[in-house]
């Protein structure tokens, strides 16, 4: 299984545009250690050749340029995406399908929570309809034992973990979601019996939602803040990483604690908010996460995921 890091960072990127957070002010002056970064999107693939698309962030052209597998030029016009999951309706996460209207129809994996979103609140579905058939939905399913696999990537198992996190702000479920909102995804490779637990929201890791990262080879998981009231500190936000559906990294019960008692080869973090401290390589808090074993996922980051033990 390969999987491709498309882009590292929470909504607005790193830097954000309209920030001057001490990250984002330092990394544009050139005074901080770090790396820009995109909005979050992964492609997973099993033969390196025909990749789904894990969420269409807004910075989706970008990326897909920085990546040479997603344009094979088999034809005079052509692709590497075969299909595209997303794992919940939030702007971030879903906006870069307006950019891939040229290339409609498109074959999009998600819950019917989401579906909803995208054909209401913001009504994606029903805007493409207007290219080429625009998006020809599939439902994935979320309920316990439940899996599916998509059709480029035969031997990928796929199973959508509902996630207690939090629905966007146009969702008639905002701050009472259900499941289906938020979905981690547990992918296992038949053939090598490489598994991935890949969630960039996570709230609140439950005893179920515990049991499947316990699986994995692999962790690709939230590290969207590092203290909960992080985006207070830094006085450009009113709310805290719980109530965005979001773990902080530190304290009793946070990330690091989680990860700490999980068997997984590789801990990565990704969707990290420019206000992270993690963000600069020489901070003590990106020491914290070297002594801890966790890394810190990069754009760019390509992965060839082993076999079990």
């Amino acid at each position: 299984m390969y999987v491709h890091i498309l882009g590292s960072a929470a909504g607005g990127g790193f830097p954000q545009w309209n920030c001057n957070c001490s990250n984002c002010d330092g990394i544009r002056k050139g005074t901080l250690n770090a790396s820009a970064r995109t909005q979050s999107s992964i492609a997973i693939s099993e033969d390196g050749e025909h990749w789904i698309l894990c969420n269409a962030s807004p910075d989706i052209r970008a990326q897909l340029a920085s990546f040479p597998a997603m344009q094979p030029a088999r034809s005079l016009r052509d692709t590497g995406i075969n299909a595209i999951i997303l794992i919940d309706s939030q702007v971030d996460h879903t906006t870069g399908l307006l950019a891939l209207r040229e290339g409609c129809p498109l074959d999009v994996w998600c819950t019917a929570q989401v579906h909803e979103d995208l054909s209401t609140g913001f009504p994606l579905f029903t805007i493409l309809e207007h290219w080429n058939g625009g998006l020809r939905w599939h439902e994935m399913p979320c309920r316990e034992g439940q899996s599916f696999n998509v059709p480029c990537a035969p031997s990928l198992t796929i199973t959508a973990i509902p996630l207690l996190s939090n629905a966007p702000p146009y969702s008639p479920r905002r701050n009472k979601t259900h499941p289906g909102d938020n979905v981690g995804l547990f992918i296992e490779d038949a053939r090598t019996g490489a598994t991935l637990f890949y969630a960039p929201g996570l709230g609140q890791p439950d005893d179920s939602i515990r049991q499947w990262m316990a699986r994995a080879d692999t962790l690709l998981v939230d590290g969207t803040v590092w203290n909960d009231d992080e985006m207070l500190r830094c006085e450009v936000g009113t709310r805290t990483g719980q109530e965005m559906g979001h773990l902080a990294q530190s304290g009793p019960g946070g990330m690091i604690e989680l990860l700490d008692s999980l068997p997984a080869r590789r801990k990565i973090l990704i969707h990290i908010n420019n206000t992270n401290p993690i963000l600069d390589e020489d901070s003590a808090e990106r020491a914290v996460l070297n002594q801890h074993g966790i890394e810190v996922a990069w754009d760019g980051l390509h992965l060839e995921l082993p076999g079990a033990a």
